[in-house]
């Protein structure tokens, strides 16, 4: 049987921010989303108790609390945290898989302990040796991990067993399984599919027909099975940069003219970071004044400024509206999973 633990730490970069300014402890802060157009990045539970989330826009986040208090992000600082942390697994097991800076898979299957014991001595490490807390989820497979990693947090641990998979998955709601989104849950919703007991009763050919290879991979999911691996050293599936501006922009040509700029920054990020890679797909991402956002891709294997710009020009006319945010981006052609949201197929 695998032992899969999911460490996930609890509001990084405003726990970072709060460990070094300890007077703002008790205090709603968060990091990222100052300036005029800023987004949240993150925010502490003081915050959270008014409604602030991430991705949150700054004005809203200021009108759902007034007294809350912005930071600006300081990467140097997280990824320097980042590495001690990592070293802490390391200490534990070479099977490290990192997801960002902030959270990680550790398989301990080839450990004598417990992988209870193991998460509970790695997450007091990470307090004694940081001053910052962790939540865990254990689990046999990484996704019933990352599932249970949110179980009990901040600063706890919760475990699904191989017996109680079937009980647990059964009142799942379906909006947690990995590929599902908001909108995609609200889709099946209106089908009458809220759990994956639901979700359950459609047989394999039903789901695989209507949804091809991702239905396949749904019956398994649905039934709390995951037979992915963890990967110390994960493929980068995608490079892309965006930019959100300062005052909407109205016109396509004013797009176009960001554009370029975007494709010129990405071109020179592919030859820095991943110049050995076959690129597979080129995409345009779009974030409307209405925050609605979408994308538009094709298949490319050396996407130019041309390319974008014909993408620029289909997604630009999906709604009329000004534009808040443009991003250009490439998907990698070797070990590819990406998959659309459900129901936009």
């Amino acid at each position: 049987m695998r032992k899969i633990i999911h460490l996930d730490m609890d509001c990084f970069y405003a726990a970072v921010e709060m460990r070094e300014r300890p007077e703002l402890a008790k205090h709603p802060i968060a990091v990222g989303g100052g300036s005029p157009r800023g987004i949240v990045t993150t925010c502490n539970y003081e915050a959270r108790k008014f409604g602030i989330r991430s991705a949150m826009p700054g004005f809203m986040a200021r009108e759902r609390c007034p007294h809350l208090i912005f930071l600006p992000l300081r990467f140097d600082l997280y990824r320097a945290v980042s590495q001690d942390i990592r070293m802490i697994f390391h200490h534990y097991t070479s099977l490290v898989e990192p997801l960002s800076l902030d959270e990680a898979f550790l398989d301990v299957s080839n450990s004598d302990r417990y992988a209870w014991q193991i998460a509970k001595e790695i997450r007091a490490r990470i307090y004694k040796e940081t001053g910052l807390t962790a939540s865990a989820g254990i689990a046999p497979n990484k996704m019933l991990a990352k599932i249970a990693s949110e179980w009990r947090k901040p600063n706890g641990q919760f475990a699904i067993l191989p017996p109680q998979i079937e009980e647990f998955m059964a009142l799942l709601p379906v909006g947690s399984l990995w590929g599902i989104g908001p909108k995609t849950a609200k889709r099946f919703a209106l089908r009458g599919v809220h759990t994956c007991r639901d979700l359950q009763k459609f047989t394999l050919a039903e789901l695989a027909r209507e949804f091809g290879k991702w239905g396949e991979e749904l019956f398994h999911l649905c039934r709390g099975h995951d037979t992915r691996k963890v990967c110390p050293f994960r493929l980068r599936k995608s490079l892309s940069n965006e930019t959100t501006f300062t005052k909407d922009l109205v016109t396509l040509e004013e797009c176009k003219a960001a554009v370029v700029e975007l494709c010129q920054e990405m071109q020179e990020e592919v030859q820095l970071k991943a110049s050995e890679r076959k690129i597979r797909k080129a995409f345009v991402t779009v974030k409307f004044s209405d925050f609605s956002r979408t994308t538009k891709e094709c298949l490319c294997t050396q996407p130019s400024e041309a390319t974008y710009l014909t993408l620029l020009g289909d997604a630009f006319h999906r709604k009329g509206l000004p534009i808040r945010l443009l991003g250009t981006g490439v998907r990698f052609a070797e070990e590819e999973e990406y998959q659309p949201e459900l129901f936009q197929l």
